[in-house]
C-alpha cells in the first residue's frame, strides 16, 4: 500500500493506493451537521490546515440496523457525517468520466462506504465517488416553510464537491454521471426537478427507483412528521427542541414509527416532498414537461422486485384465491379503483404468464406488487424523457438469485454487485458466488455503465447494440446469463395498468 496525497480547494488529504487504484475515504464535504445545523441545510466544508487523513471510512448519520447491511457498520456520530469516499486510477489530468454513487436504503438507512468503487474505477477507467448523506429523520422529516428534503441538499453540496475537486482527481467535472439503486434512484430521479443540482451531472442511471406518481405529496411528509414529533414530546415545527434530543432516543422513536408504518401497510414517515422550494413541482411532472432534456438517461428494475420483501415476511407466502383478491383490491384502491379492477388484473396477469412463470397467488402479488411500486413507474419516467431526450435507455435485470431455493427470484437489489463487479467466490447473503457465466454477466453491466458515463451510450462489445426506448417499440435490454434486446417486454401486464398509474 502506497501513500498519495491530493490537495483539494479546502486543503490537502492524504489516501492510499493498492492494485493500481488510488483510494481516498472519509472525505468532509460539509460541516458537520451539529449545534445549528443540526436539522438545516448542510454547508460546505471550511478549509482545515495540514494533512487530513482519509485512509478509513468516515462516520455515517446515526441511524437503525438493517437486514442486507455489511457489518460490521462504520461509526454512527453526527459529527463529521457527511463525508464521501473517491477510487481512481490517477490523480492526474485524465479528465476521466465520474460515477457519483448515491446508496439506497429506504431513506432509513445505509452506507456510501458500503459500496466499494474500485472495479469500476479500474475496468472503466473512470472515478467512482461514493458519498454519505443524512437519513432517516436527520435527513427526511418535513416541516412546512422550515424543513424539506435535507438528504437531498446534502447530495447537492456534495455533486458541488465534485465539481470544485474532481480534476484533481484525474476526473472531469463536466461528465458526471449520478447513479443509484432504490431510495437511491428515486433521489437521482428527483435530482432532475431541483433546481440546485441543475447543471452538477450530465447523466443519470435509475436502478430499481424511480419518480412514482404517488410520492412527494406534503401531506404524506407532514402527517408522518406529527406521528414522529409527537412520539419524541416536541411541539410540532419546534426545530430547536428537536436539536437538543439525543441521536439515540431519535433512531429508537424512528425505528419504532417506521415499523408501525410498515405495519400498517403506509408510506415511510420521511421521504422527498414538493416543498415549493427545493422541489418545485412533483419531479415526474417536471421532466414531462422538459425541465430535465439535457439528461440522458438509463432506468430499469429487477423482474422480482417484490420477492426480497415477501422474503422478510415469510407469513405472507402462504397466500389463497381470497386472500389475493383482496390484497390486490387494497393495492388498487390507492389508485382509486375497486375489487372488479383488481379481479381483472389477476386474470391479465395469470393469462399472461401461464406457461413462462409461476402463477400461484403469491407469485401474482409479487409481480403485481414489483410493477405497482417499481416497473410501471420506471416506465413512465423513461416514456416522459424520451419525448425530449433521445439517449434514455431501457432494462430488465432478470438473472435469479440462487439463495432461498431460488425464492428469491431477480429480487431488489440483486443487481448491485453486478454493476460494482464485487461478487465474491462465495454466495453471500441474496448474492451468487463467482463463476464465469456470472462475471461476463457482471462485467456486461459494468461496462454498459461505464460506456454510458463515458459517452451517453451504454452499447458495447459484449452486448446486443442497445438501442434507445421509444413509445412504439419499447426496447429493452434484458440482463440475464444471456442478454438480448426484447420489444415491450410483460406488455400485456403493462398494458392492465394504462388509466390506473
Amino acid at each position: 500500500m502506497v501513500n498519495c496525497i491530493v490537495e483539494t480547494k479546502a486543503g490537502k488529504i492524504q489516501g492510499y493506493e493498492t492494485d493500481g487504484i488510488k483510494i481516498f475515504k472519509g472525505i468532509p464535504y460539509a460541516e458537520s451537521p451539529v449545534g445549528e445545523l443540526r436539522f438545516s441545510p448542510s454547508v460546505p466544508k471550511e478549509s482545515w490546515s495540514g494533512v487530513l487523513d482519509c485512509t478509513k471510512p468516515g462516520p455515517i448519520v446515526p441511524q437503525r440496523d438493517a437486514p442486507f447491511s455489511p457489518k460490521p457498520l462504520p461509526p454512527q456520530d453526527e459529527e463529521g457525517c457527511l463525508n464521501l469516499n473517491v477510487w481512481t486510477p490517477g490523480t492526474d489530468a485524465g479528465r476521466r468520466p465520474v460515477l457519483f454513487w448515491i446508496h439506497g436504503g429506504g431513506f432509513s438507512f445505509g452506507s456510501g462506504s458500503f459500496d466499494d468503487g474500485s472495479q469500476l474505477a479500474r475496468r472503466g477507467d473512470c472515478v467512482v465517488v461514493t458519498i454519505n448523506y443524512r437519513v432517516n429523520i436527520f435527513g427526511f422529516l418535513y416541516i412546512k416553510d422550515k424543513m424539506a428534503n435535507l438528504g437531498q441538499l446534502d447530495q447537492i453540496n456534495a455533486l458541488e464537491w465534485v465539481q470544485a475537486n474532481i480534476d484533481r482527481f484525474g476526473g472531469d467535472p463536466e461528465n458526471v454521471t449520478i447513479f443509484g439503486e432504490s431510495a437511491g434512484a428515486v433521489i437521482v430521479c428527483s435530482l432532475m426537478a431541483m433546481p440546485a443540482a441543475k447543471g452538477l451531472f450530465r447523466r443519470v442511471i435509475a436502478e430499481s427507483g424511480n419518480a412514482h406518481p404517488k410520492s412527494y405529496n406534503p401531506q404524506d411528509g407532514l402527517a408522518g412528521t406529527g406521528k414522529i414529533l409527537a412520539a419524541l414530546g416536541v411541539e410540532d415545527g419546534d426545530i430547536n427542541a428537536l436539536r437538543k434530543i439525543p441521536a439515540e432516543e431519535i433512531v429508537k422513536v424512528a425505528e419504532r414509527v417506521e415499523l408501525e408504518a410498515r405495519a400498517e401497510g403506509l408510506l415511510f414517515p420521511y421521504g422527498i416532498y414538493v416543498d415549493g422550494k427545493t422541489l418545485p413541482e412533483h419531479p415526474l411532472e417536471a421532466i414531462r414537461r422538459g425541465y430535465a432534456k439535457d439528461v440522458e438517461l438509463i432506468i430499469g428494475t429487477n423482474r422480482d422486485e417484490a420477492k426480497l420483501y415477501t422474503a422478510l415476511m415469510p407469513s405472507g407466502q402462504n397466500l389463497d384465491e381470497g386472500g389475493l383478491l383482496k390484497a390486490v383490491a387494497k393495492m388498487l384502491a390507492r389508485y382509486d379503483q375497486d375489487e372488479a379492477a383488481a379481479a381483472r388484473m389477476i386474470d391479465v396477469y395469470r393469462q399472461a404468464r401461464e406457461g413462462k412463470l409461476p402463477t400461484d397467488p403469491q407469485n401474482i402479488l409479487d409481480a403485481m406488487t414489483t410493477d405497482s411500486r417499481f416497473r410501471i413507474p420506471a416506465l413512465l419516467l423513461a416514456e416522459a424523457q424520451s419525448q425530449h431526450q433521445h439517449h434514455v435507455f431501457s432494462y430488465l435485470f432478470t438473472y435469479q438469485s440462487p439463495a432461498l431455493g431460488g425464492k428469491l427470484g431477480a429480487c431488489h437489489g440483486l443487481e448491485v454487485p453486478f454493476v460494482f463487479g464485487k461478487l465474491g467466490e462465495k454466495q453471500r447473503f441474496i448474492f451468487p458466488g463467482r463463476s464465469p457465466e456470472i462475471d461476463t454477466l457482471s462485467n456486461n453491466m459494468l461496462d454498459a455503465w461505464t460506456a454510458f458515463a463515458r459517452t451517453g451510450n451504454p452499447s458495447h462489445d459484449g452486448l446486443p447494440a442497445w438501442p434507445p426506448f421509444d413509445l412504439v417499440q419499447r426496447r429493452t435490454m434484458i440482463f440475464d446469463l444471456e442478454t438480448r434486446i426484447d420489444e415491450d417486454p410483460f406488455g400485456a401486464e403493462r398494458k392492465a395498468w394504462d388509466g390506473i398509474l
